[in-house]
């Protein structure tokens, strides 16, 4: 019997061999700051706990190399990720001294490897299978319901993260709600301001180019001196402008990084609704003012429907960008999980980092899972449209 080979699976094994076998799944060290111990999957794990582990991995890399079924890959990938998951909870138990409160365990690159390898396992499985956008957004409940499990149920209590997490439970939870607010706030801000730019650059040909590179400019600009030069113009309105200072406008804190990515939201917002309403077929445009329309009425009715896909595209683009800028804010008292990177940096705590990290990236993922789904459900209303 011949095998056949899976071009993308190839590439996971070679990631989760090199995870499993050749970097350390787990790192005991005896603080929350000075160097650890690296330990191997067998190390890090009960011997019957380690030897499960390898044999289920084993065979999750087997399906990712051989051209299986879809629905396999799916199982295997999810198999293998709920067994590393539970593994490294049972890891921070089985190392972690009786008795020694200090000691802490955190994961190692190995089983960022494997986590990495495995969850793109999951993607490419759950791509080929081609699911409608309503299951995705399901997919997503459920792993973010099982994530919360896990939480709840203490598995993950023991390591260096959670326990990061649990001396800093309020203003976690605190800065999470500044970041959102940064990054959904401006993005409101930015379509109600952007959309109508834009549909103007439509409509108004010759000034099109000025604004849009204006906007391409701002881009231009990196973030950080982008704040850095919000902050004297602010200070002033604060300071002369009455009501300013209490409305929250100051030269560091939220009002600049607010501001900041304010103007990083113009240039995908504008330009994306110049290219969806120029997209509109002519043919569409010229038979609804044949049925006297007017250019208000054609606006709302046929152009903005219709382009909707690309400005959604935009929005998904500025909103994923928004909650990673949004971390940079930290550095000028904006607040967010920023807060923690920025800590753990000063403080050579990588547990402290990735407690900013992590919620910062699983909130941009489930960000672009949602809007995909919805930008994919919208065009499929906007082709319904043009074929009507």
């Amino acid at each position: 019997m011949r095998f056949r080979f899976d071009k993308l699976g190839i590439v996971i094994a070679v990631l989760a061999v090199y995870g499993l076998l050749a970097s350390p799944f787990a790192v005991l060290k005896p603080n929350r700051i000075l160097q650890g111990q690296a330990k191997t999957v067998l190390e890090a794990l009960p011997p019957l706990a380690g030897g499960v582990l390898l044999a289920g991995l084993a065979l999750a890399i087997v399906i990712a190399l051989l051209r299986a079924p879809a629905t396999l890959r799916l199982i295997a990938a999810v198999g293998a990720l709920a067994g590393l998951v539970l593994a490294m909870g049972q890891a921070a138990g089985f190392l972690t001294p009786d008795g020694n409160t200090y000691a802490r365990v955190s994961p190692a690159s190995g089983f960022w490897i494997l986590l990495f390898a495995f969850a793109l396992l999951t993607a490419d499985a759950i791509t080929r299978l081609q699911p409608p956008p309503w299951l995705r957004v399901l997919f997503l409940g459920v792993a973010a319901v099982a994530i919360g499990l896990l939480f709840v149920s203490g598995s993950w209590n023991g390591l260096s993260i959670m326990k990061e997490y649990a001396g800093r439970a309020d203003v976690f939870w605190s800065e999470a709600g500044n970041h959102v607010k940064l990054a959904l706030g401006s993005l409101v801000a930015a379509s109600i301001v952007g959309l109508p730019l834009g549909v103007l650059c439509h409509r108004v040909r010759w000034l099109r180019a000025s604004v849009l590179n204006l906007l391409n400019l701002i881009q231009t600009i990196p973030s950080i001196a982008l704040f850095g030069i919000l902050i004297a113009p602010l200070a002033w309105i604060a300071a002369n402008v009455p009501g300013a200072s209490e409305a929250g406008i100051r030269g560091i804190g939220t009002a600049p990084a607010f501001v900041a990515l304010f103007l990083y939201s113009l240039l995908p917002i504008v330009a994306n609704t110049v290219v969806g309403l120029a997209g509109v077929p002519r043919e569409t445009n010229e038979a609804a003012r044949g049925i006297g329309m007017t250019n208000r009425q054609r606006l709302f009715q046929v152009e903005i429907p219709l382009a909707l896909p690309v400005i959604l595209t935009a929005i998904r683009i500025v909103l994923v960008q928004n909650i990673g800028m949004a971390t940079i804010a930290a550095l000028i008292g904006g607040g967010g999980f920023g807060v923690f990177v920025f800590q753990g940096i000063g403080q050579t705590a990588m547990d402290l980092v990735l407690l900013g990290a992590v919620p910062t990236v699983a909130l941009a993922f489930a960000a672009a899972v949602v809007l995909d789904a919805l930008i994919e459900m919208n065009s499929r209303v906007a082709k319904g449209g043009r074929a009507a």
